[in-house]
């Protein structure tokens, strides 16, 4: 019996004696100050009436004043006990009638699809990406009101404990292409053994938060293990390191001389304050831009007046020697390292997993950390500015804010644009939506480790996917020729109607990169297209 139950059945114990009270009061008084007897249903038939407002005074008027004022004591008592307990019980009760409650099992005829275990904001990526691809999921959520809410919100819900075997087969897990396992690392362990009771062929992926972990996940039978936060500081420390970011950890090969990457533009760059037209990129480098984020949002394609700066990412396509060359244009002119010009905010998972990325590329470095631990160079808090001078702020040339908490992070980028107006800062979110607010607060470069997490979900669970990402989706994909065989790219248009880019055309076991406008698409080509979800989306419905 739960606590609505339980006060709805006292109320009523509760209201039926005291009705009772009365009427046995009213029953006596009216023999004894009225001198007018009634039956014992005579008088609880008032009282009821009273309490409920619905009576007509048939007794009326009473001449005592002791009735009198057991009338007045009835009547008040009825309004409180009548009235004012129907927010309080009523109501409740309408809203629970009414309430759109969760599914505890999905619909027979579901296949092919992912079962995500508990939903974290990576779960909201990677439903996002699934969506994209049109591949079926259900997310198995044993918490009550929050599985009532993301079937508000349109999610696709089972009310459900993953780690039961009721749980997993109301998800038809038998029928699904993979399991994902996102919770804590004791609970991911024991979704993935029962997982394994129910269907020893599922392919199940686990997602570790200490990477030291790892083995036991392992050991209960995951097909994948993802450590999401060792990615993230290999993608951060990338930014310092070596110029090239892909959330995936390595470029997307075309061909065996063709890729596409991301390149960050770097503080001190020749590219700054120059708008694309002017930076003479594709003349000077013949890479193909074919998209670009400013402060976290994506364009594609970019306007030729669009204006480089440090928070600028761009995503190009050409050969190694291509894109080589775009590097260096894109790092700063002066690439000495000095001893703690480069400074790591925290060192927890990914704080440790940066330094060691510095470490390996022999970037001398400064950690400031509010623990006193192996590693940690200064010992102080990341929001206090004499902290942060003491760690060799307003030398530095670069700041990397590994801190897990969103509003530190906002907080000390603040700090550390005012202490040093010039230095580069590369900031980690641990929340997407906290991306925007860190670049208007003066980052340079954000990873957000839901989206990091998210794509690696999906890039391992669609392994025909290839995804390369920052705070939005852009997907690399390669498709049938379609409707567009027997047309040149020129009348195609293809990048004005959908939004995505033509990088490369395979063909007879050969890659054709230098696409012009008199390109024709023949019978049998397969084309590498380049977009975000919604661009993939319109070529494929055009296509």
């Amino acid at each position: 019996m739960d606590t609505w139950q339980r006060r709805t059945l006292g109320y009523v114990v509760g209201l039926t004696g005291i009705v009772l009270v009365f009427a046995v009061a009213y029953d006596y008084g009216m023999s004894v100050f009225e001198n007018r007897p009634r039956e014992f249903l005579h008088s609880l038939q008032v009282v009821v009436e009273t309490f409920t407002t619905t009576g007509f005074g048939s007794d009326a008027p009473w001449e005592s004043t002791g009735m009198r004022l057991l009338v007045i004591t009835m009547d008040v008592v009825g309004v409180v006990l009548i009235f004012l307990a129907l927010p309080v019980l009523l109501f409740p009760l309408f809203e629970e009638a009414m309430e759109t409650r969760a599914p505890t099992t999905v619909e027979d005829g579901l296949s092919d699809h992912v079962v995500i275990c508990h939903f974290t904001p990576r779960g909201e990526t990677l439903v996002t990406e699934l969506e994209s691809w049109d591949v079926d999921y259900v997310v198995v959520e044993p918490d009550d009101d929050r599985a009532d809410d993301l079937y508000d919100e349109g999610y696709r819900v089972v009310n459900a404990d993953p780690q039961s075997v009721d749980g997993l087969e109301r998800a038809r897990l038998s029928a699904a292409r993979a399991l994902v396992a996102d919770a804590a690392d004791q609970v991911n362990t024991s979704i993935v053994l029962t997982a394994r009771e129910v269907d020893e062929s599922v392919h199940t992926v686990s997602v570790v938060e200490e990477p030291g972990r790892a083995r036991y996940h392992d050991l209960a039978g995951a097909d994948d293990v993802l450590s999401p936060r060792g990615l993230l500081g290999e993608s951060l420390a990338s930014k310092v390191t070596t110029g090239v970011s892909t959330t995936l950890g390595e470029d997307f090969e075309i061909g065996e001389d063709f890729d596409i990457a991301e390149l960050p533009v770097h503080r001190g760059s020749e590219l700054i304050g120059t708008t694309l037209a002017e930076s003479g990129i594709r003349e000077e480098t013949g890479v193909n831009v074919i998209g670009a984020w400013f402060r976290g949002e994506f364009v594609s394609p970019p306007s030729p007046d669009a204006e480089l700066d440090g928070s600028t990412v761009l995503l190009v396509s050409g050969t190694a020697a291509q894109l080589q060359a775009l590097k260096q244009k894109t790092l700063s002119s002066v690439r000495g390292f000095r001893r703690g010009e480069t400074i790591v905010v925290g060192h927890g998972e990914v704080g440790q997993s940066i330094t060691a990325d510095l470490e390996d590329a022999g970037v001398p470095y400064t950690v400031l950390d509010r623990t006193d631990k192996a590693g940690v160079d200064v010992v102080g808090d990341a929001t206090e500015p004499d902290d942060l001078s003491a760690a060799g702020v307003a030398d530095a040339r670069t700041v990397i804010l590994a801190l897990s908490e969103d509003t530190d992070t906002e907080f000390a980028t603040l700090v550390v644009r005012d202490l040093n107006p010039e230095v580069e800062v590369i900031a980690r979110a641990e929340e997407t939506e906290n991306v925007t607010k860190m670049y208007r607060a003066g980052a340079d470069y954000v990873l957000s480790l839901a989206t990091v997490s998210g794509r690696m979900l999906a890039s391992t669970i669609l392994e025909d996917e290839d995804v390369i990402s920052m705070d939005q989706q852009v997907e690399i994909v390669r498709t049938d020729a379609g409707r567009l065989a027997g047309t040149t790219l020129g009348q195609a248009d293809v990048r004005s109607r959908t939004g995505c880019t033509v990088v490369a055309i395979e063909r007879d076991g050969t890659v054709l990169t230098d696409l012009g406008p008199d390109v024709a698409v023949q019978r049998g080509d397969k084309l590498v297209i380049a977009g975000t979800d919604g661009d993939v989306n319109r070529f494929t419905e055009r296509y």
